[in-house]
């Protein structure tokens, strides 16, 4: 069973539960989110899924939804906020370099992936301590930063973090980035996997190898599994293609990437992300 609940400021919605009546949340929404239920009363372990640079428009990868199915069918709730709609980026920022892009840079997102976990805690159906987060490119480098401890942290969730999501996923997320640079100094709040490309030139697997390493020094637990032969965005189902107005702070000119989908990459990824969650938010399993 799908739902879908849009709330706005000011307003209380909620996703029906079947076979009970539908319960409001506590917590409202600044900004559009889809919840996604498997059927039944629950409460079901759940997952913020946090979308990539191209948004939930028509114009999205669609990698999201495409997780939402796949998660759903295992017994997991699925939320997915909208961080770009309602912000003057209903297109998505692949391609944007407007300075107002920064509004929504993986950072300031975080937010939002609180935000969404304060609303998935007050639904009836879910496990409130059993909460994870995930997210490809754009969403994969927000999960990073959502789970990230600092030694300071300006961050209004920073308090937060320590009791926040129970595990997280990251593909193919940008790992050299951070203050100081994740690749040196990273330490998640929760339990850490992430799923890269060998081949990715848009967000390459290498620094993501070293957050992990900096990650296992700092005493947390982090692992990372790179797929020979693929590309960016090998959970989707396309064809090769270089897109050369992306921006990509990895290509000379900062513009240009590859994505393509990978079969096996994808078929594993998805026994991978089974395995993780089920470890983490599914006791007893």
């Amino acid at each position: 069973m799908s739902t879908r609940a849009l709330a706005l400021t000011g307003i209380l919605a909620a996703a029906c539960v079947a076979p009970q009546a539908p319960q409001q949340p506590l917590v409202s929404m600044s900004i559009p989110m889809e919840v996604l239920k498997p059927d039944g009363a629950g409460p079901f372990p759940a997952v913020v899924m946090l979308h990539d640079c191209s948004g939930l428009s028509a114009r999205s990868s669609g990698a999201p939804r495409r997780w939402a199915k796949e998660l759903v069918g295992r017994g997991y709730v699925v939320a997915i906020p909208d961080s770009f709609s309602t912000r003057g980026f209903p297109a998505g920022v692949c391609v944007d370099a407007s300075p107002n892009r920064l509004d929504v840079n993986p950072f300031n997102r975080v937010k939002d992936a609180y935000e969404a976990l304060s609303y998935v805690r007050t639904l009836p159906y879910v496990k409130s301590d059993r909460v994870g987060v995930m997210g490809g490119s754009h969403g994969g480098t927000t999960t990073l930063a959502s789970i990230a401890v600092l030694a300071r942290d300006p961050s209004r969730v920073a308090e937060r973090k320590q009791h926040g999501f129970a595990a997280a996923i990251a593909l193919y997320p940008a790992c050299a980035v951070g203050n100081p640079r994740w690749t040196v100094e990273y330490k998640p709040a929760a339990p850490l996997l992430i799923l890269a490309g060998e081949l990715d030139d848009w967000t390459p697997a290498i620094p993501c190898e070293q957050l992990v390493e900096a990650a296992t020094r700092a005493g947390a637990s982090a692992t990372i599994k790179v797929y020979p032969d693929a590309h960016h965005s090998f959970d989707n189902a396309n064809a090769l293609r270089f897109v050369p107005s992306r921006i990509n702070a990895n290509a000379p000119g900062q513009r240009g990437a590859t994505t393509a989908g990978n079969p096996q990459a994808w078929a594993d990824s998805i026994r991978e992300v089974d395995a993780f969650f089920a470890r983490h938010l599914v006791p007893g399993r």
